[in-house]
């Protein structure tokens, strides 16, 4: 039995059931991998995959010491991908990321010519801590690259390793110092994942397993060859076109100049754009996919609208002052939008 999804006129990618189960069973090898060495912190771990099978790009919230930097290393060692770590500070430059052009001399020429060192940019995993702390052009400079894939310099594009995936970290306490992603910055990470703190049993065995001698690494569960083919997966998994329209209505019920939502005319200033909606479907299609589904559901849709607008709706000073939360007014907007 096999599976086929037209992709174009006269191409199909056909998947079979075999080779389906397989690539799901290796989803679950992989967080089975990741939970060797992360204490609880389940549903974080489910949008980081969620994310990584989408092909997009996260934004992390926490305060220090919640593991966020072992969260992201341990996913790079269970997918066996290089793994690189920015310290973002007032005084990082776009070169400190993207690369520059050093002059080499040749020892038998005697000629001189410039070529371009690689930053740290061009790996497959980064971990951009703290990145609300360097200045706009320095996050410019990371957030392009995120977008085209590639870099550019003195005139030629140099490509990213594929796959490419970012985890930018901000602390949503200490805000003095920092400079604030623009809107238009946010709308480039697929989903913000909010890190909480452990509960009292997760936080005893995290500092038992954490003062021991050997400390465990993830075991590589697959290799990169599979992982993209699970995000050409992710991509094949159907949708009917009553939910691709319901997830488009709960994006513009977002915007309070055209919504029907009180909670949203009330305390939204600026809602979500069109990105929005094309995130918010490719996260239900790999959400759907974990679960070992072809097909999205909208359970699915619901169940990922907050990490995917979060950060691309913004409240006004009405919200803040009545304490009204994110997921306060987008609970008022599942409740109001229905599926066809």
């Amino acid at each position: 039995m096999r599976w086929e999804h037209e992709v174009a006129e006269h191409d199909t990618v056909s998947w079979s059931e075999s080779e389906v189960s397989d690539l799901v069973a290796k989803v679950g090898a992989l967080k089975a991998s990741m939970a060797r060495v992360i204490i609880g912190q389940e549903g974080v771990v489910d949008l980081l995959v969620t994310c990584l099978l989408a092909g997009g790009h996260a934004l992390v919230e926490g305060v220090p010491g919640l593991g966020k930097t072992l969260l992201v290393k341990s996913l790079a060692q269970a997918t066996d991908m290089q793994f690189r770590r920015v310290q973002f500070t007032p005084d990082l430059m776009p070169s400190d990321i993207v690369g520059t052009e050093i002059l080499e001399e040749d020892a038998a020429t005697r000629q001189r010519s410039f070529r371009f060192q690689p930053g740290p940019v061009f790996t497959q995993v980064l971990l951009a801590d703290e990145i609300n702390r360097a200045p706009p052009k320095t996050q410019s400079a990371l957030l392009e690259a995120m977008q085209e894939r590639s870099v550019t310099f003195a005139g030629q594009t140099h490509k990213l390793p594929r796959p490419f995936f970012v985890l930018a970290t901000q602390n949503p306490i200490e805000q003095s110092g920092t400079y604030p992603l623009p809107e238009a910055q946010l709308d480039r990470f697929l989903l913000r994942i909010d890190v909480v703190y452990p509960t009292e049993d997760e936080e005893v065995a995290m500092v038992a397993m954490t003062t021991q001698s050997n400390l465990q690494d993830a075991e590589p569960a697959l290799d990169l060859q599979t992982l993209l083919r699970l995000q050409q997966l992710v991509r094949d998994i159907a949708i009917g076109e009553h939910l691709l329209r319901y997830a488009t209505r709960l994006v513009r019920a977002t915007r309070p100049q055209e919504t029907t939502v009180a909670a949203v005319k009330k305390h939204v200033g600026w809602g979500a754009g069109p990105r929005a909606g094309q995130a918010l479907v490719l996260a239900a299609k790999a959400r759907a996919l974990m679960a070992g589904r072809l097909a999205v559901t909208r359970e699915d849709i619901g169940a990922m609208l907050l990490p995917v607008l979060a950060h691309r709706v913004l409240r006004n000073f009405e919200a803040e002052a009545d304490g009204v939360a994110m997921a306060d007014i987008l609970q008022a907007i599942r409740a109001e939008i229905r599926v066809d």
